[in-house]
């Protein structure tokens, strides 16, 4: 019988398995290999957003300490590099950052950060951020007020509102609304009638969980921008007109960005009921005949205008534009901005804006469309924003108005009345009232718009 061998079988299956095998663990030693780096690559890339991150962190704390610092301490041009370290652990990685100011008038409006993060294990993977720092403004609230105010049925309010005195809260509110007071005495003025005390926010709102109070106050005297340094700035970088041998201005925007100034050379008087006065008062405020005295063009660093004079304005925004009024000549004298029309923007991109401080107060006269619109951060700095008592027999058309829109923010000393005899049956004013603050100018308002706190804070967050 012939015997078969098998021992060159059996050494050819173990080569053939023992090379499976060696394939086998050779890509398993591979893959895992590459998942231990490709999970190196993730953490890395993780801390290099977190160091590029601690790289805000650090500038938001250098601001707090050195609020003008533009340059890192350093007094040279950027970039700026830091070691970042772990307390326990050592030197991590490193933040670089690229800082710029956004100026108007000479002064910073808000920081741009770029800050770009990477770690000492890995310095190829970088991570950066942008961040905008600025300081909250006006901007950021639909009211803010330092009296007592009525907020009536047919009225919308959606934005924060804030308030150093007592609130009647009858219409829709969308948004915080904030008393500073915890009670207060709500007189006929603001429809109570006997005179009664309230708690600090009181009414048939529709949002009552989003009433607080009392919360802190805000320093009205802080946050009224200082019209003398608004002058010298107007008078040096921007526009400044000096007191008018008539009424006043009439500043019409225009769609390309400029401005067409009038001379104010008469007016027909109106009466009306001025709340802030407590009688009726003599109103100069319709137009009866005007000189035109130039178109202005603004220069683009500093779009500030400054009349030592009453305004009126009207037209369409076409960039951010700042215009006070004050009379700053005459102790005794104060100034007034007529909201003559409607005024809108060249576009809702963010791109344009408009800041309108008085002296006193803010008003809307007598003849103005049914429908109103008003863009803008308005300020009433020793005054009311609003619209006089007009009774039918003053004009039987124009007594009573349909709407009022105002996207923006109003802030006023006095107070904000846009209609009379209460919400429901307006006998005055216009018949419905809606206010909604305007988000693009709170992260991005006019030149000098005003603060309400000096410290910086995040308004924008992202990623590059």
């Amino acid at each position: 019988m012939r015997r078969i061998h098998t021992h060159g079988y059996i050494s050819m299956l173990v080569l053939v398995f023992a090379g499976v095998f060696f394939i086998i663990v050779s890509a398993l030693a591979g893959f895992i290999f590459a998942q231990n780096k490709l999970q190196l690559v993730k953490e890395n890339r993780e801390k290099a957003l977190q160091i590029a991150e601690a790289g805000l962190d650090y500038y938001k704390w250098r601001l707090s300490h050195y609020p003008n610092d533009l340059q890192d301490g350093t007094g040279i041009a950027g970039p700026y590099e830091h070691q970042y370290a772990d307390p326990e652990g050592g030197e991590v990685g490193t933040f670089s950052l690229d800082i710029s100011g956004n100026e108007q008038c000479g002064v910073t409006r808000s920081i741009d950060i770029l800050s770009t993060g990477s770690t000492s294990a890995d310095p190829n993977i970088t991570r950066t951020v942008f961040g905008k720092y600025a300081r909250p403004s006006v901007a950021e609230y639909s009211f803010i007020l330092n009296s007592n105010v009525w907020s009536g049925s047919a009225s919308a309010v959606l934005g924060r509102m804030h308030s150093n005195g007592g609130i009647r809260m009858d219409g829709n509110n969308q948004s915080l609304v904030e008393s500073g007071v915890s009670t207060w005495t709500c007189t006929s003025s603001q429809g109570c009638d006997p005179s009664a005390v309230k708690s600090g926010i009181y009414g048939t709102g529709t949002n009552p969980q989003l009433w607080q109070y009392p919360v802190p106050q805000i320093d009205f005297s802080g946050i009224s921008t200082d019209l003398s340094d608004m002058k010298t700035k107007a008078e040096s970088s921007g526009l400044y007109l000096a007191p008018s041998t008539g009424f006043g201005y009439h500043l019409v925007f225009k769609n390309n960005g400029t401005i067409d100034a009038y001379r104010v050379d008469s007016a027909s008087s109106v009466l009306g009921y001025s709340s802030q006065v407590g009688a009726y008062v003599q109103d100069y405020h319709t137009i009866t005949s005007e000189t035109f005295l130039q178109n202005y063009s603004l220069p683009s660093d500093c779009k500030l205008v400054f009349a030592e004079d009453d305004v009126w304005l009207d037209g369409v925004v076409n960039g951010k534009i700042t215009v006070a009024s004050a009379d700053l000549i005459n102790a005794n004298a104060t100034t007034d901005i007529i909201l003559n029309n409607s005024i809108d923007y060249s576009t809702l991109l963010g791109t344009d804006g408009l800041t309108a401080v008085a002296e006193d107060e803010i008003l809307i006269p007598l003849y103005v469309p049914t429908n109103m619109l008003l863009r803008g951060i308005f300020l009433a700095k020793s005054g009311m924003f609003g619209r006089r008592y007009y009774d039918v027999s003053t004009d039987s058309t124009y007594y009573l108005r349909d709407s009022l829109l105002v996207y923006g923010t109003i802030v006023t000393n006095y107070g904000a009345i846009a209609t009379w005899c209460g919400s429901a049956n307006p006998c005055s004013g216009f018949r419905t009232r809606s206010y909604s603050y305007d988000r693009t100018q709170a992260v991005n308002p006019p030149p000098l718009t005003p603060y309400v706190s000096s410290d910086y804070r995040f308004v924008e967050w992202r990623e590059e």
